[in-house]
């Protein structure tokens, strides 16, 4: 099943006021991550809105990953967060976790 502490389970949050700018950031983000992480072994989960969705007015996605984090997945990583904000984003916020405590 891949679960901890056999592997790791890594979740990109990004919150939003505007429900396009999230849509479009995170599903560019998915498929950048996708494409960089193909020699690692990652299974990553589309975009979908979190349990709750909306906290004061702020639109909440996610993307769930499970795979061993090595260096090199953490540098994809860095490189993607860097990509995404030199495109500034003027209202999306984007989080990493991993290994969550609580994936609410």
């Amino acid at each position: 099943m891949k679960y901890p502490p056999f592997c790791d389970i890594i979740v990109v949050n990004f919150n939003s006021l505007e429900e396009q700018e999230i849509k479009k950031s995170s599903q560019w983000f998915y498929e950048t991550l996708k494409n960089k992480l193909e020699e690692e072994p990652f299974r990553i989960f589309k975009p979908m809105p979190a349990p709750i969705d909306k906290i004061q007015n702020r639109i909440r996605y996610r993307i769930i990953m499970k795979g061993n984090m090595t260096e090199q997945a953490n540098q994809i990583l860095n490189e993607c967060l860097k990509e995404i904000y030199s495109k500034n984003l003027k209202t999306t916020r984007i989080t990493i976790d991993v290994n969550p405590n609580n994936m609410m």
